[in-house]
């Protein structure tokens, strides 16, 4: 008798679809952001995009299906939104003090992925830094580092 019900529920699961992955998830949490700050111009690059998922990828050892899977309900998260503390609140959840300003690092490569500071990508990265308890001292450090990084000049909003 139990036999048959582990084989009926086991043929339960593998019939029903993969569960979603939820706001809850840091990784949907993370692409949510980045969504936010990539479209805070009103342009959706694909070189953002693309952008978008290596950092997604090399930041949490994923790809392919999983990959693909997490950058769509991330997307459809940002969608849905009010505000960004739905995101915030998990990362400060799930993030240690180093981690949270490397995020913050993380969405400074969005903002200059298109080679441009725009003020609304500024403020997005600004709020979240706020709302995740990095400094500002450490996020416009971070922003230094990238625009370094990537040989950009100094942008129009500054601190």
């Amino acid at each position: 008798m139990l036999d048959r019900l582990k084989s009926f529920f086991g043929t339960l699961s593998e019939a029903a679809p993969r569960a979603e992955f939820g706001t809850d998830d840091p990784r949907v949490a993370a692409a949510a952001l980045m969504f936010h700050v990539m479209e805070a111009d009103g342009v959706r690059d694909q070189i953002e995009h693309t952008r978008m998922r290596e950092m997604l990828s090399q930041a949490y050892a994923i790809s392919g299906q999983e990959l693909d899977e997490i950058v769509t309900a991330g997307d459809a998260a940002h969608n849905e939104a009010i505000d960004l503390f739905a995101f915030t609140s998990v990362l400060n959840r799930g993030l240690d003090a180093a981690s949270k300003v490397e995020f913050i690092g993380l969405l400074w490569e969005m903002v200059y992925a298109d080679g441009e500071l725009h003020e609304l990508e500024d403020n997005i990265v600004w709020r979240v830094a706020e709302l995740i308890g990095v400094s500002q001292r450490e996020r416009v450090e971070m922003r230094q580092k990238v625009r370094d990084r990537r040989g950009l000049g100094e942008g129009k909003w500054e601190d």
